[in-house]
């Protein structure tokens, strides 16, 4: 790799990575929107659409876990790339289920599958860019989530009014398999780095042994639970409340969270890296920023009767969460050195997927006993909870941040 494609090859990076961030998002999306489909189909109940999501969710902390490990100690490149092959080799064969058992096995092995990308993908980030564009680079990529969240979901939703719901599962998986063979060619690992290579140990004990890296995964349980609650839940509540049909439930209850957060994320991103540059912490201002917001602009939802006066709440609140999306991992790899990023990742997704796991079934419960709305606005005490979390570790996270950084100076 010559001196100049090496000094561009960072942002190659991120279109490449982007493309399989989207269809990370996308191929777990397309449930969400085929669901009263499925639903009607196989006569399922709200509680056993949830097991569909909470089972994916529980699958991928265990995995995401186990991944992020493999992603400090093999190369990342290719755990990427057979990762993605695998996860839409499962997302193809969920069209071919005859019922609920099959839909969960399938549903078990997408996450498996999908697992094994954010830890190392993140990773694999920030080993090609600095630490000043950071946030900003981890941002763009995650930029890949929102989109193939929100135009995975309103796809599926086309595909599925037209055809049947099984037909964009196979469609998505013939595409994420196209762009793994691109990959092969085009992915690369970082050369070896000095931040990467510092020191020694176990990245599992460099993860245990730091308050600030368990209080990110804490935080993240809380915040990604959250959102999770109100994303699973949306698209359904708009059908079903308003009467829209797939497509629109998907645009109403899933487009407004996407293109909330797709427009976001950047913007968090360059407010965390500003903010860094000014305090050691700015990082962790700009999430507790994100969560406040998010927690705030959710309220008004059990107040809204139209399908606007939906959208509006679910953009307004996505807004919020953006901005904490936009340096959640550049916040994580402030306080873990390089050799353990991916491993702290890891141990961060686990827990925050089990959050996102248990909400689905909450909101499912409480739509039975209070209505859907109000199960959903009820998880803004999640994000209040996160971040209060946040405020009161600032000093242990200021010292984290202190030590790293001197510790590659």
């Amino acid at each position: 790799m010559t001196r100049a494609t090496r000094s561009d090859y960072p942002w190659i990076l991120i279109g490449l990575l982007w493309i399989v961030a989207f269809f990370n998002a996308a191929d777990r999306s397309i449930i969400i929107a085929v669901m009263p489909s499925i639903k009607a189909e196989f006569g399922l109940s709200n509680t056993e659409l949830a097991l569909l999501n909470s089972v994916f969710f529980w699958i991928y902390a265990v995995a995401a876990f186990l991944s992020g490990r493999m992603g400090d100690s093999m190369k990342r490149s290719r755990i990427i790339i057979y990762g993605l092959i695998f996860w839409s080799m499962a997302t193809g064969l969920t069209a071919l289920s005859t019922g609920f058992a099959m839909l969960l096995g399938f549903r078990a092995l997408v996450a498996l599958g999908e697992a094994t990308y954010y830890p190392t993908a993140t990773a694999l980030i920030s080993d090609w860019h600095e630490a000043r564009f950071r946030s900003r680079a981890l941002s763009l990529h995650q930029t890949g989530v929102f989109a193939g969240a929100e135009l995975g979901a309103l796809f599926a939703g086309l595909l599925a009014d037209r055809y049947s719901w099984h037909t964009p599962f196979a469609v998505f998986a013939a595409v994420g398999i196209l762009h793994a063979i691109i990959l092969l060619r085009f992915l690369k690992d970082a050369p070896a780095t000095v931040e990467r290579a510092a020191g020694s140990g176990d990245p599992l004990k460099l993860v245990l042994r730091n308050p600030s890296a368990l209080m990110l995964c804490v935080v993240f349980f809380l915040a990604n639970g959250a959102s999770t609650g109100v994303t699973v839940w949306a698209p359904t509540y708009v059908h079903d409340a308003l009467k829209l049909d797939l497509a629109g439930s998907a645009l109403v209850g899933s487009a407004t969270i996407n293109i909330a957060g797709f427009l976001t994320v950047p913007l968090g991103g360059l407010l965390a890296d500003w903010m860094a540059r000014r305090s050691p912490v700015g990082r962790f201002h700009t999430l507790a920023i994100g969560l406040t917001l998010a927690a705030t602009l959710l309220l008004p939802l059990t107040s809204m009767t139209s399908a606007a006066g939906v959208g509006v709440v679910l953009v307004a609140t996505s807004f919020g969460k953006g901005l904490f999306d936009g340096c959640i991992y550049a916040a994580m790899h402030d306080v873990v050195p390089a050799r353990g990023r991916a491993t702290a990742v890891g141990a961060m997704t686990m827990i925050g997927f089990f959050g996102a796991g248990v909400t689905p079934i909450f909101v499912a419960w409480a739509a039975d006993h209070f209505g859907m709305a109000a199960g959903m606005t009820s998880l803004a005490a999640l994000y209040v909870l996160a971040v209060v979390i946040i405020l009161a570790m600032l000093g242990s996270i200021r010292r984290a941040v202190d030590a790293n950084a001197g510790a590659h100076a």
